[in-house]
Parts: C-alpha cells; structure tokens; sequence
C-alpha cells in the first residue's frame, strides 16, 4: 500500500495510521513491563532470606535420634527429601515436634515449626525401623507344652513384629495355649501361666486373718493358675469363689 505526500506532508490518512502505531506501541511496553512484574515475584526469593533445607532435615534427624535412643534393639531411620518447591522465610528458632497420635516406629511425620513471629509449620515425613532379637520357637512346639530354655531361639526382626519376647525369663516355664511350627516368633498371646489348681483336684481353702487362721477342704470346678480366681465347692455343697496359691491351697478372704 503506498501514500502520498502533499505539500511536503503525509496525507492525513497517513498520520491517523501513524497515531494509532504510536498507541499501540506504547500499550505493547506497558503489557511488557507488568509481565517483567509477574516474573519477578514469581521468582524465587532471595537465597539469604530462604531456610536452608539440609538444616531441616538436620533438625529432624537430630530429634529422631534423641528420641529414639531408649527404645531395644538397633534402630535406623531416613528422612524423606524436602520438596524444592517449598520454600520458606528463614528462621533462627526451629523446632521439631511428633505430632499427636504419632509413634516413632515405621512411616512417620514428623513435625518442624518455626517460633518466631509470622512462624511457620511443615511436616517431613521419616522412615524408622528398629529391629532386636527376640524368641523364637527352636522346634515346633505343641499345645500345653512347658516351655523350657532349649525350645527356645533367637532371630534379629523389626519390631513392628507387636507381641515380641525378648527375656527368656518371661517366657521359660509358660505353657503354650496352641501349638506352633518351628521358627516361630513367640508372643504374649501363645503363652499362659501353669496351672496350679486344676479341675476336679482337692485343694486346701485357707483364710488367714489378723491373729487367726482356719481352714478347710474343697474341689476346684476350674483350672486356675496362681493368682486367678477359681471356685471351689465345698464339703457342705456350698461354692465359693477364692485366689490359687501353689501346693494346691485356694486362700479366701476372711
């Protein structure tokens, strides 16, 4: 397209056109400098001011370690990496915490707030294990059976393994309430105490008081180990209820 020139000047087609490119010229830099704007504080802040995340996870591995050392047994833990996206003003006061509900056992968050004003607060997750020998089944062990020290093993497990025996002397002299195979990890819930009053057997009722005790006779309607109630029947016909002590002798409250 071409334009013509009158009297030394463009026609004024041309200058309406030369108005309009000046305007818009200067929208374009206007456009251009709130975009330089948004990028700018967009960006990340300044590296001096940002909290350093190797000293987070320091802060954290530190607490794990702290307060894990009473726990049994060998522990090892990891702390999952920072997400480089979260980025946070710097703080001089950091604390970590374990949030409530939270054991420091297996998969675990663990908490780091900043306490200064305008604080702030993250979660970093950690990996924790502890593992220790406990007892194990040496052979395979069958209901009712007496425990004795050669029934007994040891293997090196986590912990989350809930119900492990460590001290054989919990654990050595117990009956089992079922039978189970070799290799097995004993727990709580597989043992029981021997019985040391059994059903049908004729046991001895002593009641001691101060200055006085009497005694008696009876039958065991139950088996009971030492300490638990059990009733007796006694040579009138009558039942009641007393404590299992050894040697057969039921005590009842005077």
């Amino acid at each position: 397209m071409c334009y013509a020139m009158i009297n030394g000047d463009f026609s004024p087609q041309f200058r309406a056109i030369q108005i309009a490119g000046t305007r818009t010229i200067a929208i374009m830099k206007k456009i251009s400098l709130m975009v330089c704007s948004l990028v700018f504080f967009c960006q990340p802040g300044n590296a001096a001011t940002q909290q350093d995340h190797a000293a987070l996870s320091a802060v954290v591995s530190n607490f794990v370690r702290q307060q894990t050392t009473a726990l049994p047994g060998k522990v090892a833990f990891n702390v999952d990496e920072i997400d480089s996206r979260i980025n946070l003003p710097s703080c001089n006061d950091i604390e970590a915490f374990l949030p409530g509900g939270s054991k420091l056992l297996g998969r675990v968050s663990i908490g780091v707030r900043c306490n200064e004003i305008n604080g702030w607060r993250i979660f970093v997750p950690v990996q924790i294990k502890v593992s220790m020998a406990l007892l194990s089944s040496a052979r395979p062990l069958v209901l009712g059976q007496v425990i004795h020290a050669e029934d007994l093993a040891r293997q090196t497990v986590e912990t989350s393994q809930s119900g492990g025996l460590s001290d054989a002397s919990r654990v050595i002299g117990q009956v089992m309430r079922y039978s189970v195979s070799a290799g097995i990890i004993l727990q709580e819930t597989m043992l029981r105490a021997p019985y040391s009053v059994k059903q049908g057997q004729p046991v001895q009722l002593l009641t001691q008081g101060s200055g006085f005790n009497i005694s008696g006779s009876g039958v065991a309607l139950n088996n009971a180990a030492q300490g638990e109630s059990v009733p007796i029947r006694t040579a009138s016909g009558r039942v009641i209820s007393g404590i299992a002590g050894e040697n057969g002798v039921v005590n009842l409250m005077p």
